[in-house]
């Protein structure tokens, strides 16, 4: 019954959008990004990015067919696999990726991954109708350190500082990669990209009590131009911070509406169940009211269970109590990198029955709803 019900609902909303605006004859003319040079991709990525906030949240993992508890992809990137597939049958709808150590040159990022089958996979799962985020946890410019080295980076990379062509030069690499997402058409992918992510914690080096808040203003807006420059016009640019008590924690590193597209917000599971459910109403009504106010999607960019195999049913007892009727995109699980460090379900994971309850509701959309809910030119 719930089944039949669900289909019922997405095809409802198809048929909405259909009737609205017409899967063929949308206006990107009406559609405005920061970028003003945005590809026509990037534009309907974002039509289909609030099309899908109205539907019901999209499903999503961190590396979700690169690797998996127990299995990686090795040598055949394009067979894909997915703990999430394994166990409920279907793959995520958003993919989640990160560029750490590509400012390096590297072949591989800081999580193993290789660059080459990220490629890959982004343009096979494109063909799927999937969406795509990148975060970017690059090393700390000053010290070579990683993203959590701490020491004071960001005033040497800004124009003048001492690190600046340094800085010109990661983001040159940082340009190429999104340049070579092409699809089978050699049309540009359209990706979201989450720079700078959690600025209000200290646990990173363009974080609080790390730099200013102006000077993590001018870096948003300085990386945002020299993306512009290298021609890097198929992204969509999230901003999102750690756990707010807030608006004023939103606004103050927002680098301004002209400078983003998307609004989000990374909360763990930290201090409990009650804790966790009342932490992500709060921020995503904040997020709510900060995108009513500024005309923007929003969504839950970074979440994940930190005592995994605590509650058999965390699905739907933690994590969706709190994003029920809230109006995400998406939400966005972290990664499964090992049985001692891993966010979401697997196939023998004592949450995966209820998993498959989750995935079965009526809110949440994975991967085949997500691909109907798209546009053409």
């Amino acid at each position: 019954m719930n089944y039949i019900i669900r289909i019922i609902a997405i095809f409802s909303v198809v048929i909405t959008i259909t009737s609205c605006k017409g899967l063929s004859n949308i206006d990107l003319n009406e559609i405005e990004l920061a970028n003003k040079k945005a590809s026509p991709s990037a534009k309907i990525l974002y039509e289909r990015i609030e099309s899908i906030g109205k539907a019901g949240i999209a499903f999503g993992q961190q590396d979700a067919t690169m690797y998996g508890i127990n299995w990686k992809h090795q040598e055949n990137p394009l067979n894909l696999r997915s703990d999430i597939k394994d166990v409920a049958g279907k793959f995520s709808a958003v993919h989640g990726y990160d560029l750490g150590h590509i400012e390096l040159g590297n072949s591989f990022n800081l999580d193993t991954v290789s660059f080459v089958s990220m490629r890959d996979q982004v343009k096979k799962l494109n063909e799927k109708g999937a969406i795509f985020t990148f975060s970017w946890h690059l090393d700390n410019p000053v010290t070579s350190g990683s993203s959590w080295d701490t020491i004071s980076a960001v005033s040497e990379i800004l124009k003048g500082g001492s690190q600046r062509e340094k800085y010109e030069k990661w983001v040159s690499r940082l340009s190429d990669f999104f340049n070579s997402l092409k699809d089978e058409n050699n049309e540009q992918i359209p990706v979201i990209f989450r720079p700078f992510h959690e600025m209000n914690g200290g646990w990173f080096w363009w974080g609080e009590g790390n730099c200013t808040a102006e000077e993590y203003k001018e870096l948003w807006r300085q990386t945002f131009k020299l993306l512009q420059q290298n021609n890097v016009h198929n992204l969509l640019y999230a901003y999102a911070p750690n756990i707010m008590q807030s608006t004023e924690d939103f606004e103050k590193y927002y680098p301004g509406d002209e400078y983003v597209d998307i609004l989000g917000v990374d909360i763990y599971n930290y201090g409990g169940k009650e804790a966790f459910i009342k932490n992500i109403k709060t921020n995503l009504e904040i997020l709510k009211l900060e995108a009513q106010k500024r005309s923007k999607p929003y969504a839950l960019t970074e979440t994940g269970n930190i005592d995994p195999g605590s509650d058999p049913k965390w699905w739907t007892e933690h994590l969706y109590p709190g994003i029920k009727d809230s109006g995400i995109a998406w939400v966005l699980l972290w990664r499964n990198a090992r049985l001692d460090h891993y966010f979401s379900t697997y196939k023998d994971d004592v949450t995966a029955e209820d998993f498959r309850e989750f995935e079965k509701l009526e809110e949440t959309l994975f991967l085949d709803q997500v691909k109907k809910i798209n546009f053409k030119l």
